[in-house]
């Protein structure tokens, strides 16, 4: 690549020319500017100019090689004509510092909850608005937690615990525990290792973590960056979003199973994202950009924050008929993420896939439908009319609401395979890094001996139906237990707040 001077870049600061530098390379974005999924404007604000601050926290870093054809590929900025810019130390930036060096020790967080607790004191108002805001109401995201308080242990006596094992196989990958790491987007927002966090962690603890696609922006690590850094043999899973373009999804798909990931979690509970209200209050970018998010598009609305901005590409069309169609593209297991009804969990029985996740995507989507564990005993029971259960052939996974490893068991009693958390993880790097991902492991870890040991179980074999009473599970005629430190975390998104602020 040639070298570009900074002035020439400078002189393409328009909607007719449009440069900008990323990483040192200079890019003509002219074209992309109706393509790029958070409109024109953010892009229009750093015309001429270097986008790489507010490229990076929430693209991976290949995004813009990978979409770009590579004649739109300039050239490398010459160091020498860039005249160093002195970044502004705002009141802002004082004050997170401050928390930052004001945080507890990491070995004083006894669960995940207080991961949850210092990620909110520490995250930038829209990284937190971004991770933990539910659809709507947000009564979906605290059923997912309040539906676990409503099983209770039937714990068996006298039987010789010195000895427990709590490891497992996940769609034939061992696990040091029945629990993988779900995705969650955009991790660069909270730490500026992102992803990366988790892959090192996990690798290290021998846990699975679950990547995120990025068709064209949902991880700020690159899929390839992720794979890179996991350690030989680390196995790895795949969550997808169908991308409208089915060559472009096709392409990524092989690519990843040529990778060696070794499992595919189709998301289909999202043709449209749910209605993030707290994250719809935050503009992706500020004031004097005058961008808002879906800039140019005539049917999104404009300020509907980073979710809006970043999922424009996903595909509504999604059915049960392109079931065949990934069974032909992939020899990777297909999971199903996001099933919620048996009947659907029978749809995809019969479509031949090798499981599903009974999942409302975090309480991000639909506001008021069941949690994944209520809806786990009525969809084991729809399974089994279709033969002899457990089969070994069909996993059933649930997540949403996951904090506990004594949740991960009554999860297992109840017919689960296995249990995936998200949040609980994404909030330990957001607060500590690796170092957080590693403690929060390690709590699971203690957590599971002690309370297998309580329920009288030596390994998850022995974990069955009879150690639970779920029988309160669909009912709410009585409240729960108040959970404070999971309400300590939640955020008021009521008018008045907002007037506050």
């Amino acid at each position: 690549m040639s070298l570009v001077s900074a002035q020439t870049v400078a002189t393409h600061n328009s909607s007719e020319s449009c440069w900008i530098i990323v990483h040192g390379k200079v890019y003509d974005v002219t074209e992309f500017l109706s393509e790029h999924p958070g409109g024109s404007k953010i892009i229009l604000k750093y015309a001429g100019a270097d986008a790489t601050e507010a490229y990076e926290p929430i693209h991976p870093p290949d995004a813009i090689t990978t979409n770009l054809p590579i004649e739109k590929h300039i050239g490398t900025i010459d160091p020498n004509t860039v005249v160093k810019a002195i970044k502004q130390v705002t009141e802002e930036d004082r004050r997170r510092q401050a928390l930052l060096d004001a945080r507890p020790p990491v070995d004083e967080m006894l669960n995940l909850h207080d991961f949850e607790a210092v990620a909110k004191a520490v995250l930038p108002a829209k990284a937190w608005a971004y991770y933990s805001s539910g659809g709507e109401d947000e009564i979906t995201i605290r059923e997912n937690r309040a539906a676990f308080q409503r099983v209770w242990f039937r714990p068996r006596v006298l039987r010789d615990v010195s000895h427990v094992d709590w490891s497992h196989i996940i769609l034939g990958q061992k696990s040091s525990m029945p629990v993988y790491i779900s995705a969650t987007a955009l991790g660069k927002l909270g730490h500026p290792d992102g992803e990366l966090n988790v892959t090192r962690a996990a690798g290290k603890h021998g846990v699975i973590q679950m990547s995120l696609d990025q068709i064209p922006t949902l991880a700020s690590c690159s899929f390839d960056e992720i794979v890179d850094a996991a350690q030989p043999g680390q196995p790895l899973f795949l969550q997808l979003y169908v991308n409208r373009d089915r060559e472009i999804t096709k392409r990524y798909v092989q690519h990843a199973e040529k990778r060696g990931i070794k499992a595919l979690f189709i998301t289909v509970d999202a043709p449209q994202l749910g209605r993030r209200e707290k994250d719809m209050r935050m503009k992706v970018v500020d004031d004097n950009g005058t961008a808002k998010v879906q800039d140019g598009q005539q049917d999104v609305k404009k300020n509907e924050g980073i979710s809006r901005a970043i999922s424009s590409f996903i595909d509504p069309s999604l059915s049960w008929k392109d079931m065949a169609w990934f069974r032909s593209i992939t020899n990777m297991p297909i999971i199903l993420k996001g099933i919620a009804t048996p009947e659907d969990a029978l749809l995809a029985y019969d479509a031949g896939v090798q499981g599903i996740v009974l999942s409302n995507h975090g309480g991000r989507q639909l506001d008021t439908s069941f949690s994944g564990l209520e809806n786990l005993p009525p969809i084991i029971a729809a399974l089994k009319t279709r033969g002899p259960w457990p089969n070994p052939n069909f996993s059933v996974f649930v997540d949403g609401g996951v904090r506990r490893a004594s949740d991960v068991l009554k999860a297992l009693a109840l017919g689960a395979s296995a249990v995936g958390i998200g949040r609980g993880f994404l909030y330990s790097f957001c607060a500590y890094g690796q170092e957080g991902v590693e403690k929060a492991i390690q709590i699971l870890h203690d957590e599971f001996q002690m309370n297998m040991r309580l329920i009288g179980a030596r390994s998850i074999n022995e974990i069955v139906a009879e150690m639970v009473d779920a029988s309160a599970l669909s009912s709410r005629v009585g409240l729960p237990p108040i959970d404070n430190l999971y309400n300590d975390t939640c955020e008021s998104t009521s008018f008045n707040s907002t007037i506050q602020e």
